[in-house]
């Protein structure tokens, strides 16, 4: 099998759940290697991204949240 085959195979298998997870928190705080970028362009479809994007931000404002009522109430504020 040629390298190009390889790729080729590569390339309609998509991105795993976790590797997308990976790729959307790298991204949002601006750690994304270009290697791993040109990989999603290839291999990732945009939905994925978007709806990714969403729950990661949720989940964040969630947690930033979380620790800023866990301070607030072990200062007795």
């Amino acid at each position: 099998m040629s390298n190009i085959d390889k790729t080729d195979e590569n390339t309609r298998k998509g991105l795993s759940p976790l590797t997308l997870f990976g790729s959307v928190f790298a991204s949002a705080f601006g750690v994304q290697t270009n290697k791993n970028r040109e990989r999603d362009f290839k291999q990732g479809k945009f939905h994925h991204f978007v709806i990714g994007g969403i729950v990661f931000a949720i989940l964040f404002v969630l947690a930033v949240a979380g620790i800023v009522k866990l301070v607030l109430s072990s200062a007795g504020a």
